[in-house]
């Protein structure tokens, strides 16, 4: 699955301020990203508010994004959720026309044991149409997908592909990239970590701050990829005040704040999401003009 190696990014979604989705501004925000030289595109992942979309929108936005994409780059769709009868049922009536694969939040708020974290991805494997990529973000889900339990998954079912990994511990990384089979996808889902997880095996990235610096993030994956560590060092530490800044006050709020001073979309977020301070954001423009297009 070499499609998803290199650079995804975790698509924002564009709201007009009536909180409307905005199909202009996704519009611009796919071939934005492409043109930056992006490898693939994720659909209503934890930075596309999905959580916060209806059922209809979301199924409008995959399509939309789909028919605008025309098969440029790989696309990903996010499906996930703490209600795996209701997850399962959503992956077998999603349209999987342009799509790939599907990336799938290990659930939150219900903090279940690994059995049940095992069960709940074996029952989306088992009816999942498209390759699965499981996702651990401990800090938003409230529990952790051992390096066991990924393996195991890895090992049972073929259609699971990969990891998208933002638990941020190294031991347990590399630990997954130790004992995974050979052609299990191991992918950052941290920006401030993209580096050092490629030095240590994964194969790209899945992007927040790719956004808005698609250029910038994704020639820092290419270096690191190819082995040139000293000028990937160099590109992501020129990377670091902005990375903090995006996440600074929630995430996407940061992304939209650059990609409406870089004129791509507004930052409406819908609640329980808000806009950056007014400090926040001038320190996001700042560092967005530092960094330049």
């Amino acid at each position: 699955m070499n499609k998803f190696y290199g650079t995804g990014v975790a698509m924002v979604t564009p709201f007009h301020a009536d909180g409307l989705v905005d199909y202009d501004g996704l519009e611009k925000l796919i071939d934005y990203l492409i043109d930056g030289g992006i490898n693939y595109l994720v659909s209503l992942g934890t930075t596309g508010e999905s959580a916060t979309l209806t059922a209809e929108e979301r199924k409008q936005v995959w399509a939309f994004t789909a028919k605008v994409n025309k098969g440029r780059v790989p696309l990903v769709a996010g499906i996930g959720g703490n209600n795996t009868a209701e997850v399962v049922e959503q992956i077998k009536q999603f349209d999987t026309t342009g799509y790939d694969a599907i990336l799938s939040a290990s659930p939150h708020y219900n903090k279940p044991i690994q059995e049940g974290i095992y069960q709940h991805y074996k029952a989306i494997a088992e009816n999942a149409p498209l390759p699965v990529i499981l996702y651990n973000v401990p800090s938003r889900t409230g529990s952790n997908v051992t390096a066991e339990t990924v393996v195991r998954l890895a090992n049972d079912f073929k259609n699971i592909i990969g990891i998208k990994e933002a638990g941020g511990n190294f031991d347990q990384i590399s630990v997954i990239l130790r004992d995974k089979p050979e052609d299990f996808l191991v992918i950052s889902g941290d920006d401030a970590i993209n580096v050092p997880m490629i030095a240590l095996g994964a194969v790209g990235a899945i992007s927040v701050i790719g956004n808005p610096l698609p250029r910038q993030t994704s020639d820092v994956v290419r270096l690191a990829l190819a082995g040139d560590f000293k000028a990937a060092q160099k590109g992501h530490a020129s990377l670091i005040e902005f990375t903090r800044l995006m996440f600074a006050e929630g995430s996407p709020g940061g992304a939209k704040t650059a990609l409406k001073h870089l004129g791509i979309c507004g930052d409406t977020l819908r609640l329980p999401l808000v806009q950056v301070s007014a400090n926040t954001a001038a320190l996001i423009v700042q560092e967005t003009n530092s960094l330049g297009k």
